[in-house]
């Protein structure tokens, strides 16, 4: 790699190495999308370097966005080896995923950054509640027909890449209260992840090409330092997460971990607020 692009990169960026490995063991510990800790950290690294206040939300969810592929894919490989994903499912709610999650950038970048801020806020203390009260779906109804699973995989499309997950989130329950195996409803999702983040990166991409600046490292609403750091480490470390659930005591790590989004959202919202 031609050494004159290290020295393009501000010093500032080395700190995506640690977020990295704590979007990693997050991911593997709690199952759930490393956006939901990425996106109010870069929002306040972006803040505080300068960047505007306009863009910098759509940054951060835009390279969240394109942080989740390599995660997802990676998950994916394990749980296909497993033998774990329903293809059928997959398949009758791509359609629908994909276009949700081209269409959510365009609303990402015409709504003004606190309301979007608050949303994404509202959308971390829904997912925190669900850690603190350990919410488990119960499956009670067969899965929809054409149309039911498209109305799904639109509203799972556009929230997932609003606030960049990889749709987890809401995947996992849909599927499980359409009577489907939590092991396989989680290999599924992982599947539905990858199609999630690669059209939600596109979707960014598409809605800043206007505002791009090679010079400051940015493609669309992607900043690619951001992306390519965090990724190196969130994909090593997520394997480490995955272990330490099997002899932590997950109770109390939720409950910290509940508070801990909580606050990063807060911290996000009240910096959006004063500049």
């Amino acid at each position: 790699m031609d050494p004159s692009l290290f020295e393009l990169i501000p010093a500032w960026n080395l700190l995506f190495l640690p977020l990295g490995v704590v979007v990693g063991v997050v991911a593997g510990l709690f199952g759930i999308g490393g956006g939901v800790v990425m996106v109010p950290v870069m929002t306040t690294l972006f803040l505080s370097h300068g960047f505007d206040a306009d863009r910098a939300l759509h940054l951060a969810l835009g390279s969240s966005m394109a942080i989740i592929i390599p995660t997802a894919i990676s998950a994916l490989r394990e749980h296909q080896r497993q033998r774990g994903v329903l293809w059928i499912v997959v398949l009758r709610l791509a359609p629908a995923v994909v276009i949700g999650s081209l269409l959510a950038p365009l609303f990402a970048t015409a709504l003004p950054p606190l309301a979007l801020a608050i949303f994404f806020i509202l959308f971390i203390s829904v997912v925190a509640l669900q850690l603190l009260l350990q919410i488990k779906p119960q499956g009670s109804h067969p899965l929809p027909g054409h149309w039911g699973m498209s109305g799904a995989g639109l509203v799972i499309g556009v929230i997932s890449s609003l606030v960049a997950i990889g749709g987890g989130t809401l995947t996992v329950p849909f599927l499980i209260r359409c009577r489907v195996d939590l092991r396989r409803a989680i290999a599924t999702s992982a599947a539905v992840g990858v199609v999630i983040a690669s059209a939600g990166t596109v979707g960014y991409i598409s809605a800043g090409w206007a505002v791009t600046d090679a010079e400051a490292l940015t493609l669309g609403y992607l900043y690619i330092p951001a992306v390519i750091l965090t990724a190196v480490t969130s994909v090593l470390t997520a394997p480490w997460g995955a272990r330490l659930a099997h002899s932590l005591p997950l109770l109390a790590l939720r409950r910290l971990f509940a508070a801990l989004l909580l606050l990063l959202g807060l911290k996000m919202l009240y910096t959006l607020s004063v500049v």
